[in-house]
């Protein structure tokens, strides 16, 4: 593909409803489906819909988790595991192994003491690492070794294709692991390191609640760094094209081409996980419930009715969030409210005007209640009036 195409915009190709509560893990098995993780205990696997290219439809909804749940992997099909299997980890402390043939949990992996926040496949092992502070490995559902990777926290982990592990922790650093030895420790964020991934031939790309995503050399030099997220970057994924996604507290999926913002995909809720299907694609994980796939081709690009319920979910979910002088904007009263006339000279009175609080003051002579301004949150949820 050359790389000197222009960019084309993403937009919405389907939305995947299911998830009672926050999504907060996505895993893409291959081209046979899509692993869901949510704070509502399940895991929920989705496969395409025969009939539409656009869609996915659920298949399997994984039950045993008795607390939300993070990290997923996928072993793909092998004679154990005929359709191959998905392994989760979640804040109860366990790491289980579900069997996609039927649904049913097939490992149950116990000796993490705080939530799971890490899974990657090393070989037939599978690598979990945890707020507290270990990375384990397990092997035919053993437990082999375990060993502290950190000081604090670890709150994610990779496998880079060269074979090494790299671990992202609350420490503020990324390790790079063989075995069990550290081979470099990356230091530069100012804070908790939160999501990791690799970034095809050039290095390690790491998300922080500091608001920036760097990639590294394997050797640690910083290469890049992409700052314009307002809010904690949760996670962050790599495409063989080159462009870069990541996920945020801002609200937002932010989509990167050579270290610049090129677009950003608002949603109606904190932006949990963001992955690439191979088909340059865009999975994400919101607060919402929702479970969304983003296209930049036109074929795949959803219906207008379905586009039009997107755009009102996100005013709704902005109107929800809007405050005025402290209040919420909802729970402001309409234009109806000024037909009620005042009782006292400059008395004032906060309505809703579509998506503004507007302030006004009555006007004792006149009997009339006049326009003051708009008016807009100052700090500690004071308020000010901008005089129109």
């Amino acid at each position: 593909m050359d790389m000197e195409i222009d960019f084309k915009n993403y937009q919405l190709s389907h939305e995947l409803r299911g998830h009672e509560d926050d999504v907060r893990g996505i895993c893409v098995c291959g081209n046979a489906g899509i692993a869901t993780s949510s704070r509502d205990k399940t895991v929920r696997y989705w496969v395409p819909d025969p009939t539409d290219k656009r869609k996915y439809e659920s298949s399997k909804i994984l039950l045993g988790h008795s607390s939300f749940v993070g990290p997923l992997a996928w072993i793909p099909p092998n004679p154990d595991f005929v359709e191959g299997a998905i392994v989760s980890g979640g804040m109860d402390t366990m790491v289980f192994v579900w069997n996609l043939s039927n649904g049913e949990k097939f490992l149950s992996l116990k000796g993490h003491h705080l939530q799971v926040t890490g899974l990657v496949l090393d070989d037939e092992d599978i690598v979990s690492c945890s707020v507290d502070c270990t990375l384990r490995r397990w092997r035919k559902g053993q437990l082999v070794e375990n060993w502290e990777a950190h000081k604090s926290a670890i709150q994610a982990i990779i496998k880079l294709t060269s074979g090494e592990l790299v671990t992202g922790s609350t420490d503020t650093t990324l390790k790079l692991w063989k075995g069990r030895t550290c081979l470099h420790t990356f230091a530069g964020h100012s804070d908790t390191v939160r999501g990791l991934a690799e970034m095809h031939g050039l290095g390690i790309l790491s998300a922080s609640h500091d608001g920036s995503i760097r990639l590294w050399s394997l050797t640690g030099e910083v290469l890049m760094e992409m700052v314009g997220h307002a809010s904690i970057v949760y996670s962050v994924d790599s495409h063989v094209s080159g462009l870069i996604v990541s996920g945020s507290e801002d609200c937002s999926a932010k989509i990167w081409k050579d270290g610049a913002c090129v677009q950003s995909i608002e949603h109606p809720g904190c932006v949990w996980d963001v992955k690439f299907l191979e088909n340059g694609d865009i999975v994400t994980a919101c607060s919402d419930g929702a479970v969304r796939i983003w296209t930049s081709y036109q074929e795949r690009i959803a219906d207008p009715a379905d586009l039009d319920s997107y755009v009102s979910q996100l005013s709704q979910y902005k109107l929800s969030r809007k405050r005025v002088g402290g209040l919420k904007l909802e729970d402001l009263p309409g234009l109806e409210a000024l037909q009620i006339p005042g009782t006292t000279d400059g008395q004032t009175k906060v309505i809703r005007e579509g998506d503004n609080g507007v302030a006004y003051a009555w006007d004792l002579r006149e009997q009339k209640w006049d326009k003051i301004g708009e008016v807009v949150d100052g700090p500690e949820d004071g308020m000010k009036v901008a005089c129109s």
